[in-house]
């Protein structure tokens, strides 16, 4: 009798896009990881801040912040003991005399060697373990910036921007998927506070899926009674994230920059500190004290949820956990190296990430 019991964690991974045409509530959330060490550090709390290569990813608006000199850059990590990589590349040019400014992000979030255990089992019902094949998923996004400055005194800057986003999705040689997407922002600075909002997604992002099956493997998949897609498009709704940040001096030597973010979703009932069936919101704090401009210390906390109880051997108890970070930087001359050190899950489920990055002003010798 042919017994075909095989779960290829191929079909697991599609699971989420199988469906056509509709919104996914956490489509493309590689895209929602963070982009240098100082913002990961700040717990994501950059929309009102940002104002180097990175603002690309948090506001384009920031990149208005970039001037005289073009500014590069690049971060790289490894998530889950290195079973995830995920690296950052961001650019921006200051034109016009400093009234615009063009950018572009390249991000990259993968995992490879994941074991394909489709035909793990051969039809006679043994295990052959020499069947076993590895692929990689990964998922990439370039991002093209445009900012303006559209009022600058001495007082108050405001500043407008927006992002083209390509991405680009692949699975194995089992399913490719291209998408676009669009945000747009704006940042207002007075002498010691800052302002945000950012809309990503603005007029929906998608991701159109192809499948490439083999006939062999379209086989096993129908005999395990597993769907086999032809083709979908994958929804991203439109979220908006609104920040507020202010400077406090300590001193001629030692400023202090507070900001909080609120990350506001229109995609159903989200596990976040507000949430409703329409609309949820999730907060973001972060801190940044600075030592005369070169030494930096950073904290931040996010991603506040509430989970049940590890005391409570009747699963009723919820308690509120939340995901800390922490990292510093130094600046020397026109380089800037920071670092992060976050935990992916919470407080209580340590899996922490050590994270680099480095900025760089890209000054013509003898123009300084």
């Amino acid at each position: 009798m042919r017994l075909f019991k095989t779960i290829g964690i191929s079909t697991l991974l599609l699971f989420p896009v199988l469906s056509f045409s509709q919104f996914r509530k956490y489509s493309n959330e590689f895209l929602n990881i963070g982009a240098g060490a100082r913002g990961l550090a700040m717990g994501g709390a950059q929309v009102a801040s940002a104002n180097d290569a990175t603002a690309g990813y948090w506001n384009p608006a920031g990149l208005t912040g970039v001037k005289d000199h073009p500014n590069v850059g690049i971060m790289h990590a490894d998530y889950f003991a290195g079973i995830a990589k995920y690296d950052y590349v961001s650019a921006a040019i200051p034109v016009q005399d400093n009234k615009r400014t063009l950018g572009f992000s390249v991000l990259r979030f993968a995992v490879d060697d994941i074991p394909n255990t489709l035909f793990l089992v051969e039809p006679d019902g043994s295990i052959n373990y020499n069947n076993i094949q590895t692929f990689s998923s990964a998922d990439y996004a370039l991002i093209l910036s445009f900012a303006q400055n559209l009022r600058q005194s001495e007082n108050k800057n405001i500043s407008f921007g927006a992002n083209a986003k390509v991405i680009y999705r692949k699975v194995g040689h089992f399913a490719t998927a291209w998408g676009f997407g669009l945000d747009a922002g704006v940042q207002m600075h007075g002498e010691r506070w800052h302002l945000g909002i950012v809309a990503k997604d603005l007029t929906t992002t998608f991701n159109a899926w192809s499948f490439h099956f083999t006939d062999k493997e379209k086989e096993v998949l129908y005999l395990t009674k597993n769907d086999i897609p032809v083709k979908s498009t994958e929804l991203t709704a439109p979220r908006v994230v609104i920040g507020g940040g202010y400077n406090f001096r300590i001193g001629s030597a030692v400023n202090l920059m507070a900001e909080a973010n609120f990350d506001v979703t229109f995609d159903g009932k989200r596990n976040t500190v507000l949430s409703s069936n329409t609309i949820s919101v999730d907060p973001h704090v972060g801190l940044e004290v600075s030592i005369k401009d070169v030494f930096f210390i950073r904290g931040g906390v996010t991603n506040f949820q509430q989970a049940l109880s590890d005391g409570d051997t009747l699963n009723q108890k919820k308690v509120w956990i939340y995901q800390p970070s922490i990292g510093a930087g130094f600046k020397i001359k026109n380089v800037m190296i920071d670092y992060a050190f976050t935990n992916l899950a919470n407080q209580s489920n340590p899996l922490y990430t050590h994270i680099f990055s480095l900025r760089l002003n890209l000054v013509k010798k003898g123009s300084e």
